[in-house]
């Protein structure tokens, strides 16, 4: 039955699309982020759902879809640039065969982040975009949520509708994207216009940000802690009661103490001293390995290259205290570690070329949110929405890039929506403005020609 569930609302979303051809990016979306293939047991399965999205998404596009507004951005030629780069790395990996596997699901995300804003000509586009992305990463928020409510998770232990501990089921990535979500959460509640935001929309929008929270708690990752962190200090740029709001967050903190888990309070505690915490010390190994490989590799080894490291680092530990104090070193041995940072990701992979590339695209687009989010966030013309979602988009993608620091996951879908979504909203309001410039010479122009034929 629960096939037969998935299998009638992707045909429904499809035979929507074949009217709205824009429907089509949506049910991408949707596939891209909730992977209904891995939720059933025979039918989508077995069946390329994910190519057919993207052969409908296309055809749709060139075929029934108005192209008058659609513009080009510069950014969208850096995914392509880097799409090139990718192929060029990965035909010389180091490991050529691990590195296909990889770049199968990475084109995929760097060639649809350059045709996204092609399709995102209108507020109401953008709006569905972003609702799309809420609501299918919803699904495995509020599942994680309430299984965490009922037993309080743990690192690994999480279990988000299926067991393979990959993409956004992966406990450190969706905490990342969740604590990401909850400035768009609360935008749509805000100012959307597909959902009259009133007291349902809120209390949904409101609960839906409380399982957000939960998320880290439940993975027990350390990695959503931060983001949180990241979170309570960017939105003191939105509230209007700054001591208030940071009494309550105080308050709220002090409450929600003795309710967190033990699993929760004993890994986050392992901040402080991660030369203790294996994982964390893992991490550092890793990284300094990458820096030296960069040295001497500065185009990358391509996809995968990490599973050449072999590292070696000493964990510390103290026990006792005052003149009993000990401290116990124990040596570690290990190899093919992943690289846990985005950044040395690209590093290790593309090389400083590819790094750049990546830090390039990910910088100008907090910079035109922030030009977008001054434009517009005090206007009293009714564009003050392009404001607040410029806002929002740019705090989650600062949040991503935190949480990148401590994850892989430089080429996740996620980013690349949220980076098509500023493009999109970027020149949907230059488009606005241009016709807003030449509105009052067109009005005059017929005016002219009357008085000549007079």
């Amino acid at each position: 039955m629960r096939d037969l569930a998935f299998i009638g609302f992707l045909l429904a979303l499809w035979g929507t699309g074949f009217r709205r051809p824009f429907l089509f990016v949506l049910a991408y979306v949707y596939i891209d982020i909730i992977s209904p293939q891995r939720l059933t047991y025979y039918m989508l399965n077995s069946v390329p759902i994910s190519l057919i999205a993207v052969v409908l998404v296309v055809l749709g596009w060139a075929l029934a879809d108005d192209k008058k507004d659609s513009r080009f951005a510069p950014r969208q030629a850096l995914f392509l640039v880097l799409l090139a780069y990718c192929y060029a790395t990965t035909k010389m990996a180091d490991f050529p065969l691990e590195a296909l596997d990889k770049w199968e699901w990475v084109w995929k995300n760097l060639a649809f982040a350059a045709f996204l804003p092609l399709t995102l000509r209108t507020r109401l586009r953008l709006e569905s975009l972003l609702l799309f992305v809420v609501l299918s990463a919803a699904s495995i928020i509020i599942v994680g949520g309430i299984k965490t409510l009922v037993s309080g998770g743990g690192y690994g232990e999480l279990n988000l509708m299926v067991a393979n501990n990959s993409g956004l089921y992966e406990g450190s990535i969706i905490s990342a994207v969740a604590i990401s979500l909850i400035p768009i959460i609360l935008w749509l509640a805000r100012d959307g216009t597909l959902f009259k935001p009133d007291w349902r929309v809120k209390l949904f929008a409101y609960a839906l940000t409380f399982s957000c929270l939960l998320i880290p708690v439940g993975t027990s990752a350390r990695t959503g802690l931060l983001c949180i962190a990241l979170l309570a200090v960017l939105m003191l740029r939105t509230v209007k009661r700054r001591m208030l709001y940071l009494g309550a967050l105080g308050l709220a903190g002090l409450v929600a103490v003795p309710f967190l888990p033990s699993a929760f309070s004993e890994r986050m505690g392992t901040i402080k001293t991660y030369q203790a915490d294996e994982s964390a010390s893992t991490r550092l190994a890793v990284w300094g390995w990458t820096w030296e490989y960069a040295k001497t590799h500065p185009f990358g080894g391509g996809f995968e290259a990490y599973r050449q490291n072999k590292i070696r680092y000493d964990t510390v530990s103290v026990q006792g205290s005052g003149a009993g104090t000990t401290v116990k070193r124990d040596l570690t041995v290990d190899k093919s570690r992943a690289y846990h940072s985005s950044y040395f990701e690209m590093l290790g992979e593309q090389g400083y070329p590819g790094l750049g590339l990546w830090l390039l695209f990910n910088l100008i687009g907090i910079v035109r949110m922030e030009v977008v989010r001054r434009r517009y966030i005090k206007d009293g013309e009714g564009q003050a929405w392009a404001g607040r979602l410029a806002e929002a988009l740019q705090h989650a993608q600062l949040i991503y890039l935190l949480g990148g620091a401590f994850v892989g996951i430089a080429f996740q879908s996620y980013l690349y929506f949220v980076l098509g979504a500023q493009i999109g909203l970027d020149t949907y309001m230059a488009r606005l403005r241009k016709e807003a410039t030449f509105a009052p010479m067109q009005r005059r122009r017929p005016a002219r020609m009357a008085a000549a034929a007079a």
